[in-house]
């Protein structure tokens, strides 16, 4: 077992009826281990995980620098966060006994405090040399972290749990160095490394490790380990080609994109080699570079060829292009929907009437490219320096205000890491103080060139019933107002909240104003039927009686956005807001149409009519991560021209996308790679998307460089 193991001191093993027995370390036979199971590698066993982290890798530490509101202020006043201003409890009551002894008042501000008196009130008596208490009289002070750190440990509130968590943040575990195991099992080595530094490696590197490790094992360990090496490299295998090479194996679930997630599936399924399946995708391409999206079509196709069959909902067109049969919904969408227009093979369906589709496919429509682009002025620029989070390589990133900005590259090449994980985090403190740390990085300049930034993601507007397009944009607020000036509610005293589903007095009180009633149900998701009370109405008997142009406040709210553009027509507060929604595609929603119904791209134009409608000063950075995601051609088209408003306002877009519709209407391009995972976090190419399309370096511009038709 020696030979098998480059271990960093001698390995003994006995063996005995009971196991291994341990020899005492004073004898001089060094470290001794009891006998190793699968279980001993696994961080989700007791017997392999970290005792520290219980292999999750990261712990939860208090943040110093969050424990501080105000340096500036006294401990009266509130300068120590988690305790707020002065009020006569056990804490101020120690604090006042440490401010006598170390010769300072509570009114003194926190930054003219001794360094030892702060060190001793944040750490307690591990601060002071030797461990002393100064506090006597039965009080027992262990320091405002300790304090913290044992209120998320072993309160049973969740509230206060949330409450000190606020004052934490997530670090490396310090006993396995993030390394998930016990030191007994990082000790087993084959060729030098361990099982946790190879989970490490990203699928590529892994891949080429396991490929050259037949010429590194003696003939013994070939003949032991000869079908399990086999059996990993053929599912790495899989997991190429399907595009996630620049994954590594222990990458935490809930990081992984939808695409991502659904794609290590499918990597599942072509290695399980069954038959006669039916497989249904929805949007597979998602996160997914024109490179990588080749791959995933060949794994589609050779699925189909083992006589499987193959369904994919999908926008791509490369994907429609390749499949053999299209089904073509539509013709408009929401009410306008619901249609089969066209079917049959990609030719086929190319010259149908009234599909959208067709017309894309067959080249009849298309996402024109702009006659002219907006140039970066040097003196406007946010120039990021020296970032080096996850596998950036010291990035310098220039980014050129004003303009709509597309930030690409292969899959894994860095790009949310230095928008979403390194710039994003930095603007987000400078101007909301927000906690969220950015990845490392040395300087940023030219933060006084902005006035605000805004991250609009495809997360949906509200995870109830209750939330709808008409709230989040605000114009209910207007819409309800209005229904108070009419004669009838001033004549029955109706305030604004007798029109709102949120609070008693207006709404049905059997639903609560939801419309809905929620059934729960025992280990599985909730059950929402139509309220039997008011049918779905949200509103009471009386409310319902107060009319304009023959419709209740429910009425409108089940109105679509473009006949509410016209009901609303002589009302500009309310008016403004319906036509933003309608100008970026979704004049067919109504009003009130539950969130939870809203796919993600729908969500995305909810927010951005939002911030269309909102008069805006300029110059606030917009950064918007793969925003087509989910989206038809004609979606995307309408999606650039409200994007180009935004930056006619003197705005600058940022848009993390891998669609060339995007890329080529652009101002600026920043390409990033040349590959993903360690291959990748360099920026290839970097100016508008003609320079882009002529880099031999760069995969976007090889892509590129037939939708520019240079």
């Amino acid at each position: 077992k020696r030979s098998q193991h480059s271990l960093p001191s001698p390995l003994f093993f006995f063996q005995a009826e009971d196991g291994i027995r341990d020899v005492e370390r004073s004898r001089g036979l060094g470290d001794v281990y009891k006998r190793q199971s699968p279980n001993s590698f696994s961080f989700n066993s007791p017997y392999g995980a970290c005792p520290t982290c219980n292999g999750l890798s990261s712990v939860y530490q208090v943040d110093d620098n969050s424990l501080i509101a105000d340096p500036k202020l006294s401990i009266n006043r509130g300068a120590i966060g988690p305790l707020g201003e002065f009020r006569d409890i056990w804490m101020f009551q120690q604090l006042r006994k440490i401010a006598t002894h170390f010769e300072f008042s509570l009114a003194t501000p926190w930054k003219d405090i001794p360094e030892v008196a702060k060190a001793y009130i944040l750490h307690g008596p591990d601060a002071l040399e030797g461990g002393k208490a100064i506090t006597k009289g039965g009080f027992k002070y262990d320091g405002i972290s300790a304090f913290i750190k044992d209120s998320y440990h072993n309160s049973q509130s969740e509230k206060i749990k949330s409450w000190a968590e606020e004052f934490m943040q997530i670090a490396t575990c310090p006993t396995c160095n993030g390394m998930r195991l016990k030191q007994e099992s990082l000790h087993f080595k084959l060729d030098g490394k361990n099982i946790s530094e190879l989970t490490h490696m990203d699928i590529n590197g892994l891949m080429n490790w396991m490929n050259e490790l037949d010429d590194r094992l003696t003939e013994r360990q070939l003949m032991i380990g000869s079908e399990v090496i086999k059996e990993i490299s053929k599912r790495l295998e899989f997991l190429l080609e399907v595009g996630l090479g620049y994954l590594d194996l222990n990458r935490p679930a809930k990081t992984l994109s939808g695409g991502e997630a659904q794609r290590i599936r499918l990597a599942t399924q072509i290695g399980s080699q069954l038959v006669g399946v039916l497989y249904i995708l929805d949007e597979p391409s998602i996160g997914l570079h024109q490179r990588d999206n080749e791959r995933l079509i060949k794994s589609l196709l050779r699925l189909r060829d083992l006589g499987n069959s193959v369904l994919v909902v999908e926008h791509d067109k490369d994907m429609m292009l390749a499949s053999d049969q299209v089904i073509d919904l539509g013709p408009g969408a929401g009410v306008h929907g619901g249609e089969i227009v066209a079917q049959g093979s990609p030719k086929e369906i190319m010259n149908t009437p009234n599909s959208s589709t067709a017309e894309y496919l067959g080249g009849k429509r298309m996402i024109e490219i702009p006659p002219e682009r907006r140039k970066p002025e040097p003196k406007n620029m946010l120039v990021l320096r020296g970032a080096t989070g996850n596998n950036l390589k010291n990035v310098d990133l220039k980014l050129p205000l004003g303009l709509m900005v597309c930030i690409s590259g292969v899959s894994g090449s860095g790009k949310s890491t230095l928008i979403n994980e390194t710039l994003y985090p930095i603007l987000n403190q400078h101007f909301f103080r927000s906690r969220k740390k950015p990845m490392p990085y040395k300087s940023i300049e030219g933060l006084d060139l902005v006035t605000k930034v805004i991250e609009i993601d495809q997360s949906p507007i509200g995870r109830t019933p209750r939330s709808n397009p008409a709230t989040y944009t605000g114009v209910f607020t207007f819409i309800r107002d209005f229904f108070t000036q009419l004669p009838e509610a001033k004549i029955r005293g109706y305030a604004s909240g007798r029109f709102s589903f949120n609070v008693k007095g207006g709404r049905c009180e059997e639903c609560k104003g939801g419309g809905m009633q929620t059934i729960e149900m025992n280990f599985l998701p909730d059950v929402y039927v139509v309220c039997e009370n008011c049918h779905g109405r949200r509103y009471n008997r009386e409310t319902l009686e107060v009319r304009y142009r023959g419709k209740s406040i429910s009425d409108v709210l089940n109105l679509t956005i473009t006949d509410a553009v016209k009901f609303f027509e002589a009302h500009p507060r309310i008016s403004r807001k319906l036509i933003t929604l309608e100008e970026v595609g979704l004049g067919y929603l109504t009003l009130g149409q539950q969130a939870t119904t809203l796919s993600g791209g729908e969500a995305q134009r909810v927010k951005i009519a939002t911030e269309l409608s909102k008069r805006d000063t300029g110059s606030t950075v917009y950064i918007l991560d793969e925003p087509t995601t989910g989206l038809h051609f004609q979606d995307i088209d309408v999606l650039l021209k409200v994007l180009k408003r935004l930056v006619d306002r003197g705005n600058t877009v940022i848009v993390i996308e891998h669609n060339l519709d995007v890329i080529k209407v652009a101002d600026w391009v920043i390409d990033l790679g040349p590959e993903g995972g360690q291959g990748g976090g360099t920026i290839v190419v970097e100016g508008t998307p003609e320079k882009v399309a002529k880099t031999k370096a760069s995969h976007t511009g090889r892509f590129l460089l037939s939708e520019l038709d240079l």
